[in-house]
């Protein structure tokens, strides 16, 4: 799961600068759609908290914290009883997720929404079993800059080293496996993290593994070098077209079905509404300063940017921009 440290801010010109890095979140956002691309990470747009991510935001930290115990004391039960002081944590740390129970006076939601999150730590240790794992890094911070000047950044959910040097990056998921056709862009985040670790430490990760807890699966990829390099070339790719895109001003929307849980329908023209002003400066196809700063796709005199197909969109959490 990926917790973005970008941070939501009201959108301003004086804050606005042009995208320096990239993520996994972000890259499968640019993919899904550049507008909401745009909306996250130039304009930076406030979004609401949702219950699943919230509860995803939970999970992954109790079971960060559960690896501070000794391992025979981590089980079920001691897992679990760290949920109530997690989420003590949590709204402590981000008092917006209290917006998801203002209507729940009697506390009865919150006790069911925290006892999902209960069912899916314990669920974990059908699926691993952390008194045989002592991982080398939690909720790891990682970044790279490529040859092209193009940085990476992301946050690892766990690293395991094996006492042969081998490494396993893992990450957990609170929501259920895709089917089989949708496993590549599954997999996207993970390779994404591989490219990382490759290029600050010179090694292929041995294993790549994602853990769902929401379905009690774990899907594993063993990557070879060649994966990395079409990973990199495929995200400079990306990034030509996200560079494109902030000095054209040119941020089109891409429906589709994911379109119901966007948080900014009203600022997009595929729902009759407008964007606000563009807050950086944009240039014309000829290399020209342009005079209209608007950032209306409907508007917008340059091409089209090409955007990678959607089978390539990647969901889940993943590290800051």
């Amino acid at each position: 799961m990926e917790t973005s440290t970008d941070g939501a801010a009201e959108p301003s010109a004086e804050a606005a600068v042009p995208p320096g890095s990239l993520s996994p979140s972000r890259a499968s956002d640019f993919m899904q759609c550049p507008l909401l691309y745009r909306f996250r990470v130039i304009d930076r747009l406030p979004e609401k908290p949702s219950e699943a991510a919230t509860r995803g935001t939970l999970v992954h930290a109790v079971l960060e914290r559960l690896f501070d115990v000794p391992a025979a004391e981590r089980t079920a039960p001691r897992a679990k009883s760290l949920v109530p002081g997690q989420w003590d944590r949590l709204r402590e740390n981000r008092p917006e997720v209290l917006e998801l129970f203002a209507d729940d006076p009697d506390g009865e939601r919150l006790a069911r929404w925290l006892g999902e999150a209960e069912q899916l730590v314990e669920r974990w240790f059908a699926l691993e079993d952390p008194t045989r794992l002592e991982p080398a890094e939690r909720e790891l911070f990682v970044e790279a800059e490529l040859d092209s000047g193009l940085k990476l950044r992301g946050i690892i959910d766990r690293v395991d080293v094996a006492s042969t040097g081998e490494v396993r990056i893992v990450d957990y998921k609170t929501g259920k496996a895709p089917r089989p056709e949708y496993a590549e862009g599954a997999l996207f985040q993970m390779k994404f993290y591989a490219l990382v670790v490759w290029r600050l430490k010179g090694l292929v990760p041995r294993r790549l593994q994602l853990v769902y807890l929401g379905s009690g699966d774990v899907l594993t990829y063993d990557p070879v070098l060649a994966d990395l390099e079409r990973v990199e070339r495929k995200l400079l790719a990306l990034w030509e077209a996200i560079r494109k895109a902030t000095e054209s001003g040119d941020w089109r929307p891409r429906p589709t079905k994911l379109c119901g849980w966007c948080d900014h329908q009203a600022l997009c023209p595929e729902f009759g509404g407008t964007p606000p002003l563009y807050p950086l400066p944009v240039r014309a196809a000829g290399g020209a300063p342009s005079q209209d700063p608007r950032g209306d796709p409907g508007q917008t005199p340059t091409a089209p940017v090409g955007v990678p197909g959607s089978a390539d969109a990647e969901q889940g959490r993943m590290g800051p921009d």
